[in-house]
Parts: structure tokens; C-alpha cells; sequence
């Protein structure tokens, strides 16, 4: 079963009702049979689990999925109710990066532009303490390998940053490796060089990314090792 990704942010005390407290992703099927997580089964649909103990449901067009491990929630906009992140793919124009509310739809990232190519979320945090949420993916990490990251403000995108050499899942896995931490100095994205044979820190420090290698093998074991800042 895939697993659930963890993103850094904090959510916020906020009412109960239009609160969304949890969601998940239905409506299995194989109309996008791409398999990039091991299997030919994607999404249709999302299920957001309310705070007044109602749920409320976003069923894509026929002609697009959700091709993600799990939705992550966080407060992107700072008003202390969490929205979700997913990752979105057209049969026709392969992935984008979504953001979903309770009324559904808020943004997203341009599709890719292929057919079954894709993009893994690495999380969202506030990366260079300028008091805007950004949320960071891996442009096709088995072609591309390209990080991108964009800042979400007055809920929009705009991208602001990216670097090439670097990825964080591999073809049939079914879990996104890596993410971001927080060490004390910051946060910081946790990623694995081209060949896996190292951890990647990279860094956004006035609008550029700055990388370095660790001296340490890019393994499951290692990564929560690195993630939780040991």
C-alpha cells in the first residue's frame, strides 16, 4: 500500500466545519496506465474528511488522475485551516501540482506537457523566511531531474527557483524518498544526487538553491536518519 508523505508545516488552531482535518484519495481506476508506482492503478477522485464530520468530494474529468502516494495537507495561506496538495496527471499533458480546498481547486502548476511524465513533491515550508509558503518537486525525477520550487501567495503560484542534478523516487517505488527538515538553522530539502549514491541538502537562499552532498548512501534507512536530523 502506498505510504502517506509528510510535509513541514504547522497547522494552525482554526474552527471546526469548513476545516478540512484529513483526506484521502478515491475512486481507484486504470484509465492512465503509466505504473510509475508500481502499479497501473491511479485516482479519480479526492475525499476531504471535514471538521463537522461531513466530507466533501472533488471527482476529476475523465481524462485526468490523481498519480500521487497520498494527498498531504498544510496551511499554505497562513489562515490557520489546512488545504491539500496532490499531484495531478492529463492523459494528455502528464502532471502539475494542485491545491485543493474545501470548495475545490485553488491552484496549480503548469502541466508538464507529455503524456506520462511526472513530478514527485518534495514539501512545502516557508524555505526562505520571507513569510510565504513554497512547496518544492522534482521535475521527472527519472528523466529531468530538475527541482522546482514556487511560492504560493494570494493563492497563486509563482515559480521562483529551480536546479538541475538532483531526484527523489525512482521508477516503480511506491513511496517519494526524502523531504524537508528543520536542523535548528532553517528549513532544508532532503534529496538524493542522479545515480542514488548519495543524500543531497539543498537549500533557497536569496531566490537561488544551494546544494551540497553528504557524505552518506541515499537508502530508506538514511533518509529518515537525515530527516530527523541524526
Amino acid at each position: 500500500m502506498r505510504g502517506a508523505a509528510v510535509f513541514l508545516a504547522a497547522l494552525l488552531a482554526a474552527p471546526a466545519g469548513a476545516e478540512i482535518v484529513s483526506a484521502r484519495y478515491g475512486d481507484p481506476t486504470t484509465r492512465y496506465a503509466h505504473g510509475v508506482l508500481g502499479d497501473d492503478v491511479e485516482y479519480g477522485a479526492l475525499v476531504l474528511h471535514m471538521g463537522d464530520g461531513t466530507r466533501r468530494r472533488v471527482v476529476l474529468p475523465q481524462t485526468r488522475v490523481f498519480e500521487d502516494t497520498a494527498p498531504r495537507l498544510a496551511d499554505l495561506d497562513g489562515d490557520g485551516r489546512a488545504e491539500v496538495i496532490a499531484v495531478e496527471s492529463d492523459l494528455a499533458q502528464g502532471a502539475r501540482l494542485s491545491i485543493y480546498g474545501p470548495d475545490g481547486l485553488i491552484a496549480a502548476t503548469p502541466f508538464i506537457g507529455t503524456p506520462y511524465r511526472w513530478l514527485a513533491p518534495v514539501g512545502a515550508a516557508d524555505l526562505d523566511g520571507d513569510g510565504w509558503v513554497e512547496i518544492a518537486y522534482v521535475d521527472r525525477p527519472h528523466l529531468a531531474r530538475v527541482l522546482r520550487i514556487w511560492r504560493f501567495k494570494d493563492g497563486q503560484f509563482a515559480e521562483i527557483a529551480q536546479a538541475d542534478g538532483v531526484t527523489n523516487h525512482r521508477i516503480g517505488d511506491e513511496v517519494i524518498s526524502g523531504g524537508v527538515r528543520d536542523c535548528g538553522t532553517g528549513p532544508e530539502m532532503v534529496l538524493a544526487d542522479p545515480d542514488w549514491s548519495r543524500i543531497v541538502i539543498a537549500r533557497l537562499r536569496a531566490g537561488r538553491v544551494e546544494a551540497r552532498s553528504l557524505a552518506r548512501p541515499a537508502t530508506r534507512d538514511e533518509f529518515r536518519a537525515v530527516l530527523a536530523c541524526r
